[in-house]
């Protein structure tokens, strides 16, 4: 088991008596800091460096720790590396090594959130050959190679399977991040190869470390029990059917509460650090290594909706700057080059890279054709598993500290690690170069390109805030359309305006209205499944709501961080006697203050919310601008998800006299390159788009026109909010938002 020493630091305070023992105390932790410190400084400095030419960061801070360890240091310095790292106070190594051994997980918890479950399953023949292939070819090597090894060279005496085990699997694992980092580097993340690259990646390390947490039940056992190996063993399949069935909802669950529920700072970083320790707990209680515990959260935590780039940011950043320096800086000073002056041990070495890289290249290149690669990719593909990197190292520090590999065999994979991983990305770089596209790719190419720039694929949460009015009905409708077909987390707010109802009824209204919400976003959901997350949060008073009091709920619910918000609530317009519809003051309050996407429900027309939507004939028009493109895609996810008809319109005024030139070719070009622009929108969605495009003086009067010829009964019209006391959207959207016959979503962003 990976042990967890902090209470040595406890230890070895509580130990020191009286005086002596506080100077004790002081000289432990100032030799502590001076140690973290040379290790951040020499870690993050080579780490540039190695950046710099083209090769890992990790490797430059293993490197350091290489630097200021016995072999350069030590041997160098002795007694400034003895004043460093004192051979005669283990308690001191202790400290450090806690912070290594909790930088073990920290890592491994990143590796999991960046690894990417849904790339497998879309490669999952390819990658399942090739990491089969890539596993078992190595692996075998590894453990003859484990078997012929000198007695003298193992870690004590009886111990040369569990260790023959390790080799191999240290040899038969790859390093997701090395691989990754060259496919990013030559921007072949989206090529097909790319894609089968990183998930056999993916898969190979998911195997792996379910490996070595098995071998690693076996080493704390000591001998190979039936009994004990049959428990360790089906208590790993059991966690982990758990923890990819139920698991991966509660981790959802948790997270999402702590961002909403808790205004501490930062309260979603501790939320994940504590669900490590949790994980890594029991997997050390089934007998498994906590490795796997933490690796399989990470993935967890990974998949959750609510884990935002930001967050993702924040513990990435204390992981980086932090724990990967200090961890790769003490599996360095682990490393003693100087056995290499034993020419049996030079040759060891060579053939530890040469059976490695033999194993994996061999092993890659026959599954990738099995998985009907060509050869070009199949090349390309052994070349980049043969990167150890960062993992291998993990995998020979876990080895060392359950005494599994003695010193000798640690710094040989560590030096097998080091230069199969510097060799990988420039032979990567070569063999990728030499792959063209093929048509299919091109055109998948071009799609993701045209959708990298779309505002829709961006969101990641709304929230629908309805109350129990038409327009809240209508809301509620069209946004779990929305949310279904783009399988988004969605939140529903009632705002609900009440007086002396008795609080369950209140909470059946509400409940109402999220089931709706829920009932159209499982229904246009492609598959088919209860994703859509929904819940009715307890802002809802038993007593009526002021506009004040509705808008502060809103802006209260809203913090916790959405992209978009869905807003229906009665009399949103506010009409007056031979003036504009007026926005009421609960909407406009929270347009101003509200940063993300807002869209406006306004119902109108006798019919049903519900039957809207088996005959809905939507309406788009579109001015060219940015905030009309980004409603037309709305209303194409809207229409997705009901099959609705759509039509997308633009009317152009009819040039003034210094435009004279232009007319009429020009305008009518312009007009229809904008509707062109929301065809391949629908195309791209599977949504037909019937194109129109006129000239009028009057556009407002041409597009109340056309829904009256049309039949329309969804007009989805894109605004912006104009400088002013009063919320004002401009006078076209005001005169269309007083004088359209049906309903509409007003999109402001």
């Amino acid at each position: 088991m990976l042990p967890f020493k902090y209470n040595v630091i406890f230890l070895s305070l509580a130990g020191a008596g009286g005086e002596n023992g506080a100077q004790s105390s002081e000289h432990m932790v100032a030799i502590f800091i001076a140690e973290i410190l040379l290790m951040l400084l020499v870690g993050r400095l080579l780490g540039e460096l190695m950046q710099r030419i083209g090769q890992p960061a990790v490797m430059g801070q293993l490197i350091g720790g290489i630097l200021i360890g016995p072999s350069v240091l030590g041997t160098l310095w002795p007694s400034a590396h003895h004043l460093i790292f004192p051979d005669n106070a283990p308690g001191q190594k202790m400290m450090v090594d806690a912070i290594s051994n909790l930088g073990i997980l920290m890592l491994l918890l990143l590796t999991g959130m960046e690894t990417d479950l849904a790339l497998v399953r879309r490669m999952r023949r390819t990658a399942f050959f090739s990491s089969f292939s890539g596993v078992v070819f190595p692996f075998a090597c590894g453990f003859i190679l484990g078997e012929y090894l000198p007695d003298w060279m193992l870690p004590k005496e009886g111990a040369r399977l569990v260790t023959a085990l390790f080799i191999a699997t240290a040899l038969s694992i790859s390093s997701v991040k090395i691989v990754a980092m060259v496919i990013m580097e030559v921007d072949f993340m989206r090529r097909n190869i790319g894609q089968i690259i990183l998930a056999s990646a993916i898969l190979d390390d998911t195997l792996g470390w379910i490996i070595i947490a098995i071998i690693g039940g076996i080493a704390s056992r000591g001998t190979i029990n039936v009994a004990g190996l049959s428990f360790i063993v089906g208590g790993t399949i059991l966690f982990l059917l758990l923890s990819f069935t139920y698991g991966r909802r509660l981790v959802a669950h948790i997270i999402r509460w702590t961002n909403d529920n808790l205004s501490i700072e930062m309260p979603v970083i501790t939320a994940i650090l504590i669900l490590m320790c949790l994980m890594a707990l029991l997997t050390n209680y089934i007998g498994v290594h906590t490795a796997l515990g933490a690796f399989v959260i990470g993935i967890l935590i990974g998949q959750s909706p609510i884990l935002t780039k930001h967050i993702e940011e924040q513990l990435r950043g204390l992981i980086i700057a932090l724990f990967a320096p200090v961890f790769f800086a003490v599996a360095g000073l682990s490393v003693d080059l100087t056995i290499l002056k034993n020419i049996f041990l030079i040759k060891l070495a060579l053939g530890f890279i040469a059976i490695a890289s033999f194993g994996k290249l061999a092993g890659c290149y026959v599954g990738g054709l099995l998985g009907r690669l060509s050869s070009r990719e199949a090349t390309a593909l052994a070349i980049g598993m043969n990167a150890r990197g960062s993992t291998e190292v993990i995998v020979a520090t876990i080895g060392l500290t359950m005494g599994v590999l003695s010193r000798e065999l640690f710094t040989l994979i560590v030096f097998m690690a080091v230069v199969t991983t510097m060799v990988t990305p420039p032979l990567l770089r070569w063999a990728l170069t030499r792959i063209p596209p093929t048509g299919e790719e091109k055109e998948r190419l071009a799609r993701e390109a045209a959708e990298a720039k779309d505002f829709v694929p961006k969101i990641e949460r709304i929230l629908i805030t309805v109350d129990g009015s038409p327009d809240g009905d209508l809301a509620s409708v069209l946004a779990g359309l929305f949310a279904g077909t783009r399988q988004i987390m969605t939140t529903v707010l009632d705002v609900s305006q009440r007086e002396r109802l008795h609080p369950s009824v209140t909470r059946e209204r509400s409940e109402d209205i999220v089931k709706t919400s829920a009932r159209f976003a499982v229904r246009s959901s492609q598959s088919g499944k209860d994703d859509i997350h929904t819940s009715v949060m307890p802002a809802v008073l038993p007593n009526r709501l002021s506009a004040e009091e509705i808008s502060a709920a809103i802006l209260h619910e809203a913090k916790k961080g959405y992209d978009m918000l869905f807003l229906g609530v009665e009399h949103a317009l506010v009409g007056r006697a031979g003036r504009p519809a007026d926005f009421n003051l609960s909407v406009e309050k929270v347009v101003r203050s509200f940063r993300g996407a807002i869209a406006i429900v306004v119902a109108k027309g006798n019919h049903q919310a519900e039957l809207l939507t088996r005959s809905m004939n939507i309406l788009i028009p579109t001015t060219g601008t940015d905030y009309s493109r980004r409603a037309a895609e709305i209303a194409i996810s809207i229409a997705k998800a009901c099959h609705a008809s759509v039509t997308a319109l633009h009317v152009s005024p009819p040039p003034t006299e210094t435009e004279l030139l232009r007319w009429p070719r020009e305008t009518i070009n312009m007009g229809r390159a904008l509707v062109k622009d929301i065809q391949a929108l629908g195309h791209r969605e599977g949504v037909y788009i019937r194109p129109l495009v006129k000239v009028r003086r009057a556009p407002e009067a041409a597009i109340l026109r056309q829904i009256e010829r049309g039949r329309h009964n969804l007009v989805v019209l894109g605004a912006k909010v104009r400088p002013g006391e009063k919320l004002f959207f401009g006078h076209r959207m005001a005169v269309l938002l007083e004088r359209t016959p049906c309903s509409l979503i007003v999109v402001n962003s």
